[in-house]
Formats: C-alpha cells, structure tokens, sequence
C-alpha cells in the first residue's frame, strides 16, 4: 500500500496539499484529484497546452500527484520548473517534494534505505513524522525499530503514542532500552507499572534504562540500582550506568566517574570521561586531559569531545596538540573539540584539508562530522568544505556532509540541499531531504 494513503495528516501538511481554487486547474482533473485517480490526473494533464502546463498551479497540482504516486524524482522535475517560473522557491512546495524523498523509502525492501529514510525523518521538527515512526516500531530490522522509536521520543506526541508502550514487549533489548528511556522523559505517571516492569528484564541495558526512568519519574529509590550498576562485573554494563547518570545530569556521578578514569577496561574509561564532561565537572579537565595521550584511540576522541563539552577554553592547547594524531578519527574528534570550543576555523583547516583528500572515505566522513559542530563564529569555513564533500564521489562522505550542513542550519546552504536531492543513490537524496526540511524549518522559526 502506498504509505502517502495511510497518513493521518496534520491540519498545516494537509493546508499545503489543498489545491487552490484557480481556475487555472480545469474542474475535471480537480475532480479526479479529489477522488484519488492519481494516475489518470497524470494522464488528463498530459493533454493539455504547453500555456496551460506553465500556470503555477496547474504544475503545483502535477507535483503532489506525483508524490500522491510515490514519484519524488518526477516532481523534483516538476519544481524546478515551477521554480525557474516563479523565479524563486515555493517553500510550502519544496517542503512536500524534500518529504516525499523520505517516506518513498520506508517501506523499501533494504534495510539500509529504511534506515536513512528513518535517520532524515528524525532531522524534521515537526509531529507530521509521527504516523511514521509508529509505523516503523513493527519494522523488521531491529535497528530501523531502534530509530524509530527514538524518533517517537523526540516529541511529546510521540512520547504519548501506544506505539512506544508497544516497543517495551520488543524482542531485541536496545529497542526496548530506547523505549524505556523514552517513556521516562513523558513525565506520565500512569507509565510507572511498565517501567518497573522493565527494571527487573533479564537484560541488564533493559534494567539500566529503566533505572534512568525511573528517577527521571520521581522514584529517588532507583538510584541505589542505578549505583550497583557502576560497579557491574561486566564494564559494559558499567559504562552504560554511566552514561545514564550522564543523560540524567545528576552530579551524584561525578564522584563515582573520576576513579574510572584510569580503570582497565577502554569502554568504561571513555564513557567517564564524556559522563564527566556531560556534568560540567571541570575540576576534571586535567585528568581527562591526560586521556588524550591513551593508547586505545577510542578512548582519545572520547576525552577530546569531553574537553568540547566541559566547555574550559584551557583545553584549547592540549587539543591542539592533538590535531597530528596518528590516528584520523582521533584528528577528526579534535577538530570537531575545538570547533565547539569556538576557535576560528583557520585553526583546524590544515588537518580538516588532510582528511578531506585522504584516500580512505571513512576518513572523509569523519572530517564531515567534525565539521558539523561549527558554530557561528566558525561555520563559514566548515560549510565551503561541507559543500564540497557534498559532491564526494562516494554516497558514504555524501551523506554525513549533508547532514552536518542540515545542523549548521544556514539558509545560504539550501541550494547545496537542493542540489543534492538530484543525486543517483537514493540514501544520499534522503539525507539531503531531512537536512533540508531541518534548515527550512529553523528559517520559518526565526
């Protein structure tokens, strides 16, 4: 079934595919509209002059018949051309077309397009993806299950759906984790039964996050749980205590993560160290400094993104030193620190240029990353290199670039996104989507 029928759509989405009452639209292919005969619209369109095609109307009606038909590259066509007679955008009008680029994909037969179309779904701002995400929890990939029930915690509607309540009785144990985590940022009450139920699962991330919710619920009696679980056997449980405390904000665990620093297993020494610089603990700044120099790479981008998110611009020299790391997702972690930190982009440009002409794409993804923390003062140099990753060879560096730009979040780059939404791989046009409808949206909220 084609998934545009089944959507219960929001007053303002269903305001935007409403045709206008133009008598450029003849009364006949209207009617056949509002029947759904979508594909006879196409035909009754065809008949018509050149002149006639040209009306903005007309071309506005042929552009939501077909994305009514699953058609996004079709009405892409069809928008540039109402563009090129407009001359200037139909923003209501690329808001549907960048949509209909997604949701042609989340009911695709590979896991990885679903997955993208899930990813750029969770970049919109706006309940409209609701209808979804609740139809992506019945998804037969654990990890498309996973984004999409993190996509129903993002708002409070999607906190409130039985969907989400659905996804506790999920059969894979991060999706269930997610749910729980999500359910505890409802701030309803009437889900504590479910909750509790989730704190004695034979899962122990289950357990933990349900731990988390718990407190976040007012029961000040799970943190002793809570606590047991940062001196877990097992130090992956340890670390995602950890970073549940760290979520939390409860500097309780402030205390309990500077030790950890120095423990034997990497995972937990890398999770204290975000958990620390999560909590703001700046007391903390020179031991997490002292990790940049740990032997296990992980652990070293850990501490730099720590060192980003304490915030103590006297972290700026020990990064620095770090921009010659041997290991490219460690420059990477680097540059995305002192981006944060707000250092000027000519800083890092030497090191950003030697990952963006390195051979490896994952080297290239990384810098796309990095350069998706930028801020104000030093966007402008991270979105000219994001705009030429754009046009990478490889969908892979595509596709994080992309992404970073949606979170730049600058109208200037809507011509990149634009662009983008041409691309052959349809995981990169999707991304391009998500980021766009995240940039238009931040412009209407301004």
């Amino acid at each position: 079934m084609n998934v545009w029928h089944s959507i219960k759509w929001s007053a303002p989405l269903l305001a935007l595919f409403a045709l206008a009452a133009s008598p450029a639209v003849p009364p006949d292919i209207k009617t056949l509209y509002a029947q759904k005969a979508y594909q006879q619209v196409i035909n009754e369109l065809a008949k018509l002059s050149p002149e006639a095609m040209a009306s903005p109307e007309v071309r506005r009606l042929k552009i939501r018949t077909l994305l009514k038909l699953g058609n996004p590259k079709g009405a892409l066509e069809e928008y540039d051309q109402l563009e090129a007679g407009l001359k200037q955008d139909d923003i209501p009008v690329l808001r549907e077309v960048a949509l209909g680029f997604i949701v042609v994909l989340v009911k695709d037969m590979r896991d990885q397009m679903r997955g993208a179309a899930y990813t750029a779904l969770k970049e919109i701002d706006s309940d409209d993806a609701l209808p979804f995400f609740e139809d992506g929890v019945s998804d037969g990939s654990g990890p498309v299950r996973v984004l999409a029930v993190e996509g129903l915690g993002r708002s409070e509607a999607g906190r409130k759906s039985k969907r989400l309540r659905d996804a506790l009785d999920d059969q894979a144990g991060m999706v269930k984790a997610r749910a729980v985590k999500a359910l505890g940022k409802s701030g309803d009450q009437s889900v504590l039964p479910l909750i509790e139920s989730a704190a004695k699962d034979e899962l122990a991330t289950v357990r933990i996050a349900a731990s988390g919710a718990l407190l976040r619920l007012g029961r000040k009696d799970a943190w002793d749980q809570l606590r047991q679980a940062v001196d877990a056997t097992n130090p992956e449980d340890r670390a995602e205590a950890l970073r549940t405390i760290a979520e939390l904000n409860d500097h309780r665990g402030a205390p309990l993560m500077r030790p950890l620093l120095t423990y034997n297993q990497p995972s937990v020494r890398a999770a204290a160290a975000r958990g620390l610089g999560h909590l703001h603990t700046k007391e903390a700044r020179e031991a997490i400094e002292k990790l940049l120099d740990d032997p296990v790479s992980p652990v070293r981008e850990s501490a730099a993104s720590a060192l980003a998110d304490l915030g103590d611009q006297d972290s700026v020299s020990a990064l620095t030193r770090k921009l010659n790391d041997g290991v490219f997702t460690v420059r990477a972690a680097v540059v995305a620190a002192l981006l944060q930190l707000g250092q000027p982009y000519e800083a890092v440009a030497p090191t950003v240029r030697g990952l963006v002409q390195h051979n490896d794409p994952a080297a290239r993804s990384s810098a796309a990353f990095a350069l998706g923390k930028a801020g104000k003062r030093n966007r402008q140099g991270a979105i000219t290199v994001l705009s030429g990753l754009a046009g990478d060879p490889l969908p892979g560096p595509k596709i994080v670039a992309l992404r970073s730009l949606g979170h730049i979040g600058d109208r200037g780059i809507a011509s990149d996104l634009k662009a983008a939404l041409h691309d052959q791989n349809e995981a990169v046009r999707a991304t391009a989507a998500g980021a766009l409808l995240r940039v238009l949206s931040v412009e209407r909220s301004l």
